[in-house]
């Protein structure tokens, strides 16, 4: 029996399980049966988790397929709001999370436990850097966007359309072919963006080793980082996923990026794993 904790960012929904319950198992076929929508308990990743001190841990994540990411914005703060309910953290406080991207400080802004158990954290989520960059499909045609590193790499597309398509072709199949074009050596996040003004924009999301998902915290700081780089958009800016809406505060080149939204904790249980 491995037991775990399952809490969702916007919709992005991930488990948490601690090292000492995983070991001498292999966590990549431990995700993948855990992460079975059908089958499993379900969801989009596992945080693999273990103490540091009374208010630091580290993570390591493996998406749903079983493959490694280096960092999830939303997956961090999930687990934040897990180390909240474990020790009783209060607004104000500090945790310190280390993961497979650097430390992340995350900011417990506001804690909610009547009914359920919801944080709004901002969590500093290192400093961004962004190119454009244009990658030529398999049937000949061209997509201009934009290379983000948030400590995971990422391809920031714009779109004009409101269903996100891109020259007649759904986001979803546009997004399947950049994120294993063979321009990204490990894949990448791919997110469509929809400027609404120059405080919000709208985003979709195709990540790596997932598909298409409610939400992203480190698509959603790639997307803001793009945007007010180069479509000069401003910050604080505002942006909306199907799942939800998280603020991002960036000054600008050389500056770290803040990711500020919720997390709410689903359940507590056992699953059962060959």
């Amino acid at each position: 029996m491995i037991p775990f904790a399952k809490a969702h960012a916007c919709g992005n929904d991930f488990l948490i399980v601690t090292e000492d319950a995983a070991a001498k198992r292999d966590w990549s076929d431990l995700s993948r049966q855990l992460c079975a929508r059908n089958t499993g308990v379900g969801a989009d990743g596992v945080e693999f988790f273990a103490w540091l001190g009374s208010k630091s841990g580290r993570i390591r994540l493996h998406n749903a397929d079983g493959s490694i990411a280096e960092i999830s914005g939303n997956g961090t703060r999930c687990v934040a709001a897990w180390m909240c309910s474990m020790i009783g953290a209060k607004a104000g406080d500090e945790l310190r999370i280390e993961t497979d991207a650097g430390l992340r400080i995350c900011r417990i802004n506001s804690v909610r436990a009547n009914g359920s158990y919801s944080v709004e954290v901002t969590t500093g989520m290192g400093i961004p850097s962004a190119s454009r960059k244009t990658v030529k499909l398999a049937n000949g045609h061209s997509v201009e966007g934009l290379a983000v590193s948030t400590g995971n790499p990422h391809f920031v597309i714009v779109v004009d359309s409101s269903d996100f398509s891109v020259a007649g072709t759904t986001w979803q199949e546009i997004g399947a072919q950049v994120c294993s074009h063979s321009d990204f050596a490990h894949q990448t996040n791919v997110e469509f963006v929809h400027i609404v003004s120059p405080n919000e924009i709208e985003i979709r999301i195709y990540e790596r080793g997932v598909g298409p998902t409610t939400s992203s915290g480190t698509g959603t700081s790639a997307s803001a980082t793009a945007i007010i780089a180069f479509y000069r958009c401003l910050s604080p800016l505002r942006v909306v996923a199907p799942g939800g809406a998280q603020t991002v505060k960036w000054d600008g080149p050389g500056s770290e990026l803040e990711l500020t939204g919720p997390a709410t904790l689903i359940a507590r249980g056992e699953a059962w794993c060959g």
